[in-house]
C-alpha cells in the first residue's frame, strides 16, 4: 500500500477519535452557566506536594462556674414605675360652679335663686350646720325669698298663711329639675374640694358625702303635721303653738314652714339623691 493509500485510510479514523475527545471534554468541563468565552492559555504541569495532615484542635471544657448563695429573704429592689400624671386642677370658681349647676337645669330661676359668691363653701357650711341640727343663715346657699312669711287670725289665734307655702314653690321646682345621676356626677366633681373645706370645719377623718347623708336624715325625719299650722309670736319671732313642733331642731321647723306640699317634694327629692350616695358608698 502506498503512502497516500494509507493516510486516506487513517484520516476518517483520526477524524472520529478527535469529535469523540472534544465531547467527552465538553461534558466534563461544561460550566452550569455561560461566562464570557475566554480563551486558556496551557498552564505547564505543576508537581503537587504531598498533604501534609494537620493535627486536630483539642477542646478544653469551659471551667464549671462557682455556685452563688441566694438568700431567700434579702430585700429585692423594686423595678421603677412610670409616675401617673396628675389630674389636672377643678376649677372652683364661682362662675365654674355656677355654670355646672345651669348645665344640670333647664329652670329660668337659677339666676334669680342662687347666691352669686362662695357657692363651694357655702354649701359645706349648709351641710354641716344641717347635719348639727342648726341652720347657718350668713351660708345661705340660695337667695331668701322675696315675700314676707304670712299669717292670718282666726278664732283668737295666728296660723300660718298658704301664701307663705307659695313663695318657696320656685326653690322646689328648681331642686326638682336636676337630674340625680347628673348630680353624682357634680358631686363626685367637687368631692375633694368639699372634703378640703369640711376638713377646716369638722371632723378632718369624716368623709364629707356622710355628712351629706347625716344632714339629708336631719330633714326626712321632720314630721308631716295637717294644714293648717298654729303658731304665736313672743315679739321677736313666730313659734309653733304644738310644743312637740317648737322641739323640733332649726332645719326641721324650716322645713315645716315649706308647707306640707312643698315638703313631700323635697323629701321625695332627697330620698332619691340619699340613695344614690349609699350606692355609690357601697361600691
Amino acid at each position: 500500500m502506498s503512502d497516500t493509500s494509507e493516510k486516506r485510510t487513517l484520516t476518517p479514523h483520526l477524524v472520529i477519535i478527535g469529535v469523540i475527545a472534544i465531547v467527552i471534554l465538553a461534558v466534563l468541563l461544561w460550566p452550569s452557566k455561560e461566562p464570557e468565552p475566554v480563551i486558556a492559555t496551557p498552564e505547564p504541569a505543576i508537581e503537587a506536594e504531598p498533604a501534609v495532615a494537620e493535627e486536630p484542635e483539642r477542646f478544653e471544657p469551659a471551667p464549671t462556674p462557682e455556685p452563688v448563695e441566694i438568700d431567700p429573704y434579702a430585700e429585692v429592689e423594686p423595678l421603677p414605675t412610670t409616675p401617673e400624671p396628675e389630674p389636672e386642677p377643678v376649677d372652683i370658681s364661682d362662675q365654674a360652679i355656677h355654670d355646672s349647676l345651669q348645665n344640670l337645669s333647664e329652670s329660668p330661676q337659677m339666676d334669680r335663686l342662687l347666691a352669686t359668691d362662695a357657692l363651694l363653701e357655702r354649701f359645706v357650711v349648709s351641710v354641716t350646720n344641717l347635719a348639727n341640727d342648726e341652720m347657718a343663715p350668713g351660708h345661705r346657699l340660695f337667695k331668701a325669698p322675696e315675700q314676707s312669711f304670712r299669717v292670718y287670725s282666726q278664732a283668737d289665734k295666728e296660723w300660718i298663711d298658704a301664701a307663705s307655702y307659695k313663695r318657696y314653690s320656685p326653690y322646689v321646682d328648681l331642686f326638682e329639675s336636676f337630674d340625680n345621676q347628673a348630680l353624682m356626677s357634680l358631686f363626685e366633681k367637687y368631692e375633694n374640694d368639699m372634703q378640703s373645706n369640711y376638713a377646716e370645719i369638722g371632723d378632718p377623718d369624716k368623709a364629707f358625702s356622710e355628712v351629706v347623708v347625716e344632714a339629708i336624715d336631719q330633714l326626712l325625719d321632720t314630721p308631716e303635721v295637717p294644714f293648717p299650722v298654729e303658731v304665736y309670736t313672743d315679739s321677736v319671732a313666730y313659734k309653733y303653738a304644738d310644743p312637740r313642733l317648737e322641739k323640733l331642731s332649726a332645719p326641721q321647723k324650716q322645713l315645716l314652714r315649706t308647707g306640707p306640699d312643698n315638703m313631700r317634694r323635697i323629701k321625695a327629692k332627697l330620698r332619691e339623691v340619699k340613695a344614690l350616695l349609699q350606692e355609690r358608698g357601697s361600691d
